[in-house]
């Protein structure tokens, strides 16, 4: 857990911390000589520790700007799971002041490569009457894995690329990264408050640091970020708090010695993260303390399986508390068993591809719609690919006087026999195809659930299946071709088994039950045309 700075003054000598425990593990030295105290007894670490740690001699490439192309649009930034790409915004006169320089500065040509004057941050305001500003975007490679989740987030623009490491780029790399340390915040004019992924140009919002045990291009490292970011950015950086259920999160987050927050927050069992944050928010509100942020992190097994009814009665509470669920659709942090998220026919563990059963039988458990059934809770089911939705529904979680749920669909590389860099894409395809539906549900928007659900988000919102400009459908087979978890459903000819059609039905059902309930779909259609087109 993150210790308070009361505790660090106390008990930590963070100077000492990282000169012998974090030098002796990056040596591989720690084992044999470092001795037991009261840190460690208590398990506690200080923030931010995972800054200090390097993953560059893990993966062998690394991402390259090319920055003619680059429009600031932020999603690569966004997107990062390790907060290795990271951007600031400088003034055309600071800039140009320093590009004389990075003239005659080592590896001044690449650093200098690495600016990109966009229509964003430099022609907007130019028009505007104020100083056009100078977009950097660089790549730390010390926190760099290597996954591409930034070049499939970059998308259509083809900014970036994947290029191999060497000793040369390496400290090409390190200089353009050490510089944009030492320069300074981008200033607020640049940031503007309705372009929601700019938020990540204050460097105040970075209480996700880096640094942590997480796979390659995690979903849920990304999500946990951007929540962080968008708690910082509207309510300071000194705003809040964690209480984490067991589980990848945990695993990740507290490899000790390194620690990727720069918030305080508490490891709790599997089960009861939510009963522990009520007597957290009990204490706080106790000292006065009402308007700190409070989140409570767990996976779909921590919140919807052994954990729900410790949500269940936090919900029931009405405690100012709001829950993050990182949603994988399996236990990922002990290998893949299944769970209630778990959809349909996934070949999962416990619930595995066999003779005799073809992967799970039972159908997913919505969270959301659970949760809606409490009464005066917030609601919320995004993913972060979908930036502005993610983003709007943190703010009206933090917002929102009570507890709040927001569901987040987090893909898991290997549990969903996905690659390294499809966090992004397979987010998006899994809404698109009704796997996982849009929704935010405002108990504030009016009395009937029409009035407070929304859908907005989600494609053809009054249609059963997004149908795409070329005109092919987009349905939950089309999902599952994509993921190594729906492999075994498809025969030879890549003809779907039943049990995949079955699946499909469900989503579609689930999907047209959200509809019935935002207004926006007729119980009769479903009667007049069958249960599933």
């Amino acid at each position: 857990m993150t210790a308070p700075e009361s505790f660090v003054a106390n008990f930590i000598d963070q100077d000492a911390f990282e000169r012998e425990v974090l030098h002796a593990y990056a040596d591989g030295s720690a084992e044999a000589c470092l001795p037991a105290d009261r840190a460690i007894a208590r398990s506690w670490m200080p923030p931010a520790t995972g800054a200090l740690r390097d993953f560059s001699t893990i993966a062998p490439d690394l991402p390259l700007l090319e920055a003619e192309k680059c429009v600031g649009c932020m999603e690569c930034v966004t997107q990062c799971p390790d907060t290795a790409i990271l951007a600031k915004v400088v003034p055309a006169s600071d800039h140009a002041a320093l590009s004389e320089k990075l003239k005659a500065a080592e590896h001044g040509d690449f650093i200098a490569g690495q600016f990109a004057r966009t229509t964003k941050y430099f022609d907007v305001p130019a028009r505007k009457g104020k100083e056009g500003g100078m977009f950097y975007l660089i790549t730390d490679p010390t926190k760099c894995k290597g996954c591409g989740e930034c070049v499939a987030a970059c998308g259509d623009h083809q900014a970036l690329r994947m290029i191999p490491k060497t000793d040369a780029n390496l400290a090409q790399y390190r200089a353009a990264a050490k510089l944009f340390r030492d320069l300074p915040d981008t200033p607020h004019d640049y940031i503007q408050d309705k372009v929601l992924s700019d938020m990540m140009l204050q460097e105040s919002t970075h209480l996700y640091c880096g640094g942590a045990a997480s796979c390659m291009g995690c979903g849920e490292a990304t999500a946990i970020r951007m929540m962080l970011t968008a708690t910082a950015f509207v309510h300071g950086e000194n705003s809040m708090g964690i209480v984490a259920a067991t589980g990848c999160n945990t695993v990740f987050g507290s490899t000790y010695p390194y620690n990727p927050y720069r918030v305080p927050w508490t490891n709790s069992l599997f089960e009861n993260a939510p009963a522990v944050a009520m007597g957290i928010r009990a204490e706080w509100n106790a000292r006065g303390m009402r308007d700190k942020r409070l989140w409570v992190l767990g996976g779909d097994g921590a919140m919807l399986d052994i954990g729900f009814q410790s949500l269940s009665r936090m919900l029931m509470s009405g405690m100012d508390i709001k829950v993050l669920v990182l949603d994988t659709q399996v236990y990922s942090n002990t290998g893949g068993q299944a769970s209630t998220s778990t959809f349909l026919s996934q070949d999962s563990k416990m619930s595995g591809y066999g003779k005799v059963q073809h992967g799970k039988s039972e159908r997913r458990k919505e969270l959301a719609q659970i949760a809606m059934m409490h009464p005066d809770v917030f609601v919320a089911q995004t993913t972060a690919a979908h930036i502005n939705h993610f983003y709007r529904a943190i703010i009206a979680a933090n917002a929102y006087p009570g507890p709040a749920v927001v569901v987040a669909y987090t893909p898991c590389m290997p549990e969903h026999g996905i690659g390294d860099d499809a966090a992004f894409g397979q987010a998006k395809l899994a809404v698109d195809a009704r796997a996982f539906p849009l929704l935010v549900y405002d108990p504030r928007a009016g009395e009937s659930m029409k009035q407070r659900l929304s859908l907005q988000g989600n494609p053809a919102r009054k249609d059963d299946w997004y149908v795409t400009p070329k005109g092919e459908t987009v349905d939950f087979i089309s999902f599952a071709r994509t993921e190594g978890r729906f492999a075994k459903h498809f025969d030879r000819d890549g003809k779907p088994s039943p049990e995949l059609h079955k699946a499909g039905e469900d989503r579609l059902k689930n999907w047209r039950l959200l509809q019935e309930l935002a207004g926006i779909h007729q119980p009769e259609k479903c009667a007049r045309d069958g249960a599933v087109t």
